[in-house]
């Protein structure tokens, strides 16, 4: 049953019990989606692809291995954790007014699912798988200087070739990688030469 993984995913019972933890997972599915969409991966569905495919392998390895029958919150909770790392410094706010940094967020949402849930092994999961994807894809090579074990497949730029333009501002990615870029892209400006002064020989 290769459909399995993919119906395990998408399924979530409903129920008395269970139907006001769904629609809270499905707000933080839209909401921080679509902020790493128009933030840290605006103009690159690719690269956004790819971690959604990489979290969702990972997740569901994890998943045969400890017999989970759901998987669709770990995933919720990898994308979440993920936006927390690239905007750990941002003010966010949360139920009933509190304020704390982004970087918190996946770790006080385990703590809420937890009190009305009652179960934390499908958000812990997810915060690890988001952390390794972040691990190996910012933080490893970019911070530490480590070799880059995770790179985009060249079909799904074929697939979804990366734009410019669009709409950004919801969050940008560490400094680090912005460094990066601009050493690749050779920060941006032209060189134009020396030039003189009017006057000057």
């Amino acid at each position: 049953q290769i459909w399995r993984p993919i119906t395990a995913t998408f399924f979530f019972p409903v129920g008395p019990g269970t139907g006001f933890l769904y629609l809270v997972n499905l707000y933080f599915l839209y909401q921080y989606s679509s902020r790493l969409e128009t933030g840290a991966f605006d103009g690159r569905p690719a690269d956004y692809m790819f971690m959604l495919l990489f979290n969702w392998i990972c997740i569901v390895i994890t998943g045969l291995v400890m017999d989970m029958q759901l998987l669709m919150i770990p995933l919720i909770m990898s994308v979440l954790y993920v936006w927390a790392q690239l905007n750990r410094d941002m003010i966010v706010s949360f139920w009933f007014g509190t304020r704390f940094k982004a970087c918190y967020l996946p770790w006080v949402i385990l703590g809420f699912n937890y009190i009305i849930g009652g179960s934390v092994i499908n958000e812990l999961i997810g915060n690890l798988v988001g952390h390794l994807y972040f691990f190996l894809m910012f933080k490893y090579p970019m911070d530490l200087g480590g070799r880059n074990f995770l790179s985009t497949p060249q079909f799904l730029y074929r697939w979804l070739p990366n734009r410019r333009g669009g709409v950004s501002g919801f969050g940008v990615p560490p400094a680090s990688m912005r460094r990066a870029a601009e050493e690749q892209q050779g920060g941006g400006r032209h060189n134009w030469g020396q030039g003189f002064r009017l006057g000057d020989q």
